[in-house]
């Protein structure tokens, strides 16, 4: 073997030992202490990394439990509030149960109820479409029925109807992670409540048209007109921007609201079907009491002869209190 080689494998040899005792001073010297309890916070995570929580991933999460004082501004939305008891029992703390959320729709427009106006020939994407122009339809604010949304679900809570063009959720599947709200270009997902029995009520627009303009580009779109507002006794109903809002957390599920609205833009969710009123009964006319008459003759003598025997007893009555008088006088 020549020298050269020898020389070469020597250096890189060398070479190699400087660098590894090089990395391995730096790492000693900035070594990052980390918090063993951010590793068994961690594994009692669902591990989905949704960002659902509001950090970028469930280690992130973990880490801002250990290092918080307070939990209650913290919470797993995927895990709920089994995976919060166990990550407070873990660190010591207490933590309040929340309700539960889930995803909702807030546009009602399927493709019967709004008419298509022009054609989109591009990239089938909403975040794209939404950024070129305002839809295919005269409403802007509506979905634009690409799925979106559906892409983003990790959990396989959602996909699109072909026949109304617009994404459903499957409630039992939706864990509330958030993702296609934030996917969403125009802010139709929303976060709710399941509410008791997992009952909810809604107002499926989003449409920030006057009321005139709203209907005509979706014969389903919140015109704001007031009514269910106005019916509202717990103040959880809004109108802001011609659009209604029911505020989750104020309604009572009393579904007062819904039938008053005139565009059938407010949805009841779970809830029973009503109950239909009875209809009220016509009054029935009181038969005409029958007049006796006491003369046989009258009763079957012909209506004109009746006539002329009731003048004539006129007439007589009228002479007799004539003759009594002259008597008396």
């Amino acid at each position: 073997m020549s020298q050269t080689i020898l020389f070469t494998i020597g250096s890189i040899t060398i070479l190699g030992f400087l660098a590894a005792a090089i990395l391995y001073f730096i790492a000693s010297k900035f070594k990052v202490y980390e918090d063993p309890k951010i590793e068994e916070v961690e594994n009692a995570l669902p591990s989905t990394n949704c960002g659902g929580c509001g950090f970028p991933g469930c280690h992130a999460f973990a880490e801002a439990c250990v290092n918080a004082d307070d939990l209650s501004d913290l919470h797993c939305p995927v895990g709920g509030n089994e995976t919060m008891q166990k990550v407070a029992s873990l660190l010591g703390m207490e933590v309040e149960e929340r309700a539960p959320y889930v995803a909702v729709v807030r546009c009602n427009g399927a493709l019967e109820f709004r008419h298509k106006t022009t054609a989109y020939d591009g990239v089938p994407n909403c975040t794209i479409a939404h950024s070129l122009y305002g839809g295919d339809t005269d409403c802007q604010y509506g979905c634009l029925g690409f799925g979106e949304c559906v892409d983003a679900c990790n959990f396989e809570a959602m996909y699109m109807d072909e026949k109304t063009g617009l994404p459903v959720v499957i409630e039992d599947k939706c864990t509330a992670c958030n993702a296609c709200v934030t996917a969403c270009p125009r802010d139709i997902m929303e976060l709710r409540p399941k509410g008791r029995k997992n009952r909810r009520i809604f107002v499926a627009c989003v449409s920030q048209d006057k009321g005139g303009a709203a209907k005509k580009a979706c014969d389903v779109a919140c015109t704001g007109c007031s009514k269910c507002e106005a019916e509202c006794k717990y103040d959880a109903i809004v109108i802001e921007n011609y659009l209604s809002y029911i505020d989750g957390e104020k309604c009572k599920l009393c579904r007062k609201c819904v039938p008053v609205c005139p565009t059938h833009a407010i949805h009841e969710i779970n809830f029973p079907p009503r109950k239909e009123r009875p209809e009220k009964k016509e009054r029935r006319e009181k038969p005409a009491k029958k007049v006796e008459v006491n003369t046989a003759t009258i009763d079957n003598a012909p209506a004109v002869d009746v006539v002329k025997m009731a003048k004539k007893a006129n007439e007589e009555s009228v002479k007799k209190e004539d003759s009594d008088d002259k008597e008396v006088s």
